[in-house]
């Protein structure tokens, strides 16, 4: 009972961690979203996007699941980390090669300008950079010391962000993202290895390799999967409908997403090693489900709700934003869609730590295929639409991650999210309201649906379903829970 004291203790304090983290990041990375939209063009945005899910491909071939395996396995072993850092970077170097020997073919394909060149060139880089960080990270992991991750993310956001901001506005354009890229990496690795220091060794075990691969392939190849679906498909739109229109799906995509990005990600970051360590306790797993059900609906709906009435005022709030007008409907789409992801995305996590990889790898097997076949034909039908719109119709399916869920674990999917639900219907017909009154200084409406939005959410909680604000703050706050 003490160690289980302890990993909630340590669940806690690492919670926290990251919703700091995520929190200053947000922030910091909606300030130069923001910038950097404001400063460059849609094009310039657009080929940073398509480069960075170029990497994003490489990275899923970067470990093969090696070190989700050691995260989610018991007990490790010096032959353990020393066979996955091996064969990691075996892997790498090779990716690399390759990727360099495709910098020409890239850039003939995409009619990339030198300085994109020089930016993929940055990213694989990056990339190699990055990998050393991969075993001192997973120790910390292994012990839910997040904090010090956090920390690192921290300083290694800030730093790029900064700099991309600065040599931005110096004109710098696509090069900016080139000295952000690499001074990043290079902060985060010496900082990682700060916090947790470890001797890198080469060698290979095969026993360890292959009991760690046994886990590892089938976790990589849901996660390859994912990617397939994800970042393969921005690299297909980049050919077919442009930079430009690219360009507007990613900054649809991004400030939509923005508030799963905070809450969501971090639930799943802290719920992997977490409920690997419960996994024989199913009823504290279901106990669980039940609560990140109810917060994340909780927090996540009223920001999803203002942000879609307020976007299409705040383009023209903004100095220098109008241009992003175009990308409204397709934003408004995100923001239902990503919504919808919430009810998914963390059954998958559990799903993986409980060592049901087959599960998730169906699941995005059938992700996969979905997104492959109506991407295109819808991209033909509706052009820059089709994207949104395929994501749409694949959120819809957290149907079927629920009911998969319930068959392990029992828990009640409708009466953890029904109160904030409905705080939130009510929450979008107050603010209709106050859209139909036609008010023409557009600082006053954004203000005022700020204001009665907020108020309304909070007032219905409050008086119909007797949410105490203090009582929920505590209860969050309490690891002993």
């Amino acid at each position: 009972m003490n160690d289980l004291k302890k990993l909630k203790k340590k669940a806690f304090f690492s919670s926290l961690s990251l919703f700091f983290q995520s929190g200053y990041s947000a922030i910091l990375g909606l300030i130069a979203n923001l910038i950097l939209t404001i400063i460059l063009s849609p094009k310039i945005f657009g080929i940073y996007i398509t480069l960075l899910s170029t990497i994003s491909f490489l990275n899923y071939f970067s470990d093969i699941g090696l070190a989700a395996s050691l995260i989610q396995k018991k007990e490790i072993s010096d032959d353990d980390v020393k066979s996955v850092f091996t064969f990691q970077q075996i892997l790498i170097l090779s990716l690399i090669s390759i990727g360099f020997l495709l910098g020409e073919f890239i850039v003939k394909f995409y009619r990339l300008p030198n300085d994109g060149l020089y930016l993929y060139y940055s990213l694989l880089i990056s990339f190699f950079i990055s990998s050393l960080k991969t075993v001192p990270s997973i120790f910390l992991e292994r012990k839910i010391q997040y904090q010090k991750i956090v920390l690192v993310q921290v300083v290694e956001n800030t730093f790029f962000y900064l700099t991309v901001i600065v040599f931005a506005l110096l004109n710098f354009e696509l090069k900016s993202f080139i000295i952000g890229v690499l001074s990043r990496s290079i902060i985060g690795l010496i900082l990682i290895y700060y916090f947790s220091p470890w001797q890198p060794r080469v060698g290979l075990v095969k026993e360890n390799l292959k009991q760690l691969l046994s886990f590892g392939l089938p976790f990589q190849t849901s996660s390859f999967l994912a990617l397939f679906k994800d970042d393969l498909i921005i690299l297909y739109l980049g050919k077919v409908i442009g930079f430009e229109s690219v360009g507007y799906i990613g900054w649809a995509k991004k400030w939509a997403e923005a508030p799963i990005r905070i809450i969501m990600d971090n639930i799943t970051k802290i719920l992997f090693p977490l409920v690997a360590r419960l996994q024989e306790n199913k009823e504290k797993i279901s106990f669980i489900i039940n609560k990140i059900l109810y917060y994340q609906t909780l927090i996540i709906l009223p920001l999803m709700i203002l942000s879609f009435f307020l976007m299409p005022h705040l383009v023209y709030i903004i100095p220098k934003y109008q241009k992003w007008e175009p990308a409204l409907h397709l934003f408004r789409i995100f923001v239902f869609s990503s919504f919808l992801v919430i009810y998914s995305a963390p059954f998958v996590n559990i799903f993986n730590a409980i060592g049901k990889v087959k599960i998730s790898f169906n699941l995005m097997l059938f992700w996969t295929i979905i997104t492959w076949l109506l991407t295109p034909t819808l991209t033909k039908i509706f052009d820059i639409f089709g994207f949104p719109l395929t994501h749409l119709i694949i959120s819809f399916t957290f149907f079927l991650v629920v009911s998969l869920a319930k068959k392990y674990f029992s828990f009640s999917f409708f009466s953890s999210i029904k109160k904030p639900l409905f705080a939130g219907l009510v929450m979008i017909f107050i603010l209709l309201l106050i859209q139909s009154l036609a008010i023409k200084n557009l600082y006053l409406l954004t203000a005022l649906l700020i204001l009665s939005g907020n108020l309304t959410y909070y007032f219905v909680l409050t008086f119909i379903f007797k949410f105490n604000l203090k009582k929920e703050i505590e209860y969050f706050f309490s690891y002993e829970k």
